[in-house]
């Protein structure tokens, strides 16, 4: 072979190489400027963004009482538990569900506290709401709520995403994703908790595959709540802003370079981190508040507590927070659901009442929407395990249980749904937790088929394939 045809095919073969390499990098690169501009798109919902049609609220107050208040000691009288008190359940309400801890043959048990009628409305509540009775004209019970799942983790990550499955977004970065902030300062999504955590974890209050920025912030119930807000030591404002200020640029230049949207959130993260220097300390100093306001939450400035969380609620949706979710943990009463529900509710009803009362007069309510409720519910039966000394409790019910909400275009003042005389099954209005989803979307000005966000080739949503707007809550 001459010189000239093997170089001839060196030739061929170098530019062959080159040639389908050159169209690879054009691929390549394509895919991180589609990256990018997906991430740009992403992340400028950091600010506030209109909503697809005129809001009735501008902001979420969830208030997660996790472990399954008992509805049938709050909300849902059933005088005919009396009257069957300590009989069994017939198999044909039972059907074929299963009890993850109680026998098919426990028996119905009544429940031990009083319930009155309160307010114009005429609202039935117990006697462990004394406070909640005071503003019951304000909110809108909904007695036939019902998920798809009877145990705690499961039931919690469902509530909050819409699927069983772990890794799917919160609805709180549903909601920041889809409408941002009107705040600068502080983040979109902030999480409250009170006692151990919840058994759903962080899934509960996640981002999933949305950009992380959409990440509900937790902050802590003891101690500083937000960890490093001062300036480390030797290093001033001025140091603290060239610092991030040459982060900001060197990441920015790796964004051009590789498209990768979480480092778009990394710079956002940063630059909040420095604002809130600023504007956190002044967010949780609750001393600013008047003697008046900490006594009707019955807040002690430095104590933490869930009336402290309350109280802070208010004052994150004053400032522009788009979604705020206390958690509050144990309402998973198995054992003395009596002296476990008056315990509890002796701790929230007052400052639950009082978020209500304050945002009232603050001119808030009506544009903050104000959610209440657990994972499930409660079963009529009584619940006796001596090999666990449990006693005179109740087990998991996902089949019909109690929520509530209030402001942000409810129409309050009303009892919606029903349930059948033991209280097992929901027999009017039934509203499932995909129609609670869509409903606070819709009420934020959001259509809940249209919020979605594509991952792995599919577009998902907050309720996934389902959802009505449950109209007779609209104001």
């Amino acid at each position: 072979m001459s010189l000239s045809a093997v170089t001839g095919r060196r030739c061929f073969l170098q530019e062959s190489v080159l040639g389908l390499g050159s169209v690879a990098l054009a691929s390549l690169m394509d895919r991180r400027s589609a990256t990018g501009a997906r991430a740009v798109e992403a992340n400028r919902s950091l600010t506030a963004r209109a909503s697809q049609f005129a809001p009735r609220a501008k902001n979420v107050i969830f208030l997660f009482m996790a472990g399954g208040p008992s509805q049938l000691e709050l909300f849902d009288n059933k005088p005919s538990l009396r009257k069957y008190a300590g009989q069994r359940v017939p198999n044909s309400v039972l059907g074929n569900q299963e009890l993850p801890f109680i026998e098919r043959d426990a028996t119905l048990m009544p429940s031990p506290l009083r319930f009155s009628r309160h307010g114009e409305s005429g609202a039935e509540l117990s006697e462990a709401l004394p406070r909640l009775a005071e503003v019951v004209d304000d909110i809108a019970i909904v007695r036939s709520m019902h998920t798809d799942a009877f145990n705690h983790a499961p039931a919690q990550i469902f509530l909050h995403t819409g699927h069983l499955q772990l890794g799917k977004p919160s609805m709180g970065s549903w909601i920041s994703y889809g409408l941002g902030s009107e705040c600068s300062d502080l983040p979109a999504f902030v999480v409250l908790t009170t006692g151990q955590g919840v058994s759903g974890g962080a899934s509960c209050y996640g981002n999933g595959f949305l950009p992380s920025v959409h990440q509900g912030v937790t902050l802590r119930s003891e101690g500083d709540p937000i960890l490093f807000l001062g300036d480390p030591k030797g290093i001033d404002r001025s140091i603290q802003r060239d610092t991030i200020d040459a982060l900001g640029h060197l990441n920015r230049h790796r964004v051009d370079i590789v498209g990768d949207p979480e480092i778009e959130t990394r710079i956002a993260a940063y630059e909040m981190a420095f604002r809130m220097q600023t504007s956190a300390p002044d967010l949780i100093d609750v001393g600013q508040e008047s003697k008046t306001t900490l006594e009707l939450y019955g807040v002690t400035p430095g104590e933490p507590s869930f009336a402290g969380t309350c109280l802070l609620a208010r004052r994150l949706v004053e400032r522009g927070t788009r979604f705020v979710e206390l958690m509050y943990k144990g309402w998973d009463h198995h054992s003395d659901v009596e002296g476990g529900v008056k315990k509890i509710c002796g701790r929230a009803d007052q400052p639950v009442a009082a978020l209500i009362k304050d945002l009232r007069q603050r001119g808030l309510l009506d544009e903050t929407l104000v959610v209440w409720g657990g994972e499930f519910g409660r079963t009529p039966m009584v619940e006796d395990n001596p090999a666990l000394g449990r006693t005179r409790g109740r087990d998991h019910h996902p089949n019909a249980y109690t929520m509530w909400m209030a402001g942000g275009g409810i129409n309050p003042g009303q009892t919606i749904g029903k349930t059948d005389e033991l209280g097992y099954h929901v027999t009017e209005d039934p509203v499932h937790i995909h129609d609670l989803q869509a409903t606070i979307l819709h009420l934020l000005g959001i259509e809940h088929t249209e919020l979605t966000f594509q991952h792995q080739g599919r577009d998902f949503r907050l309720t996934d394939v389902e959802g009505e707007i449950v109209e007779k809550l609209l104001g």
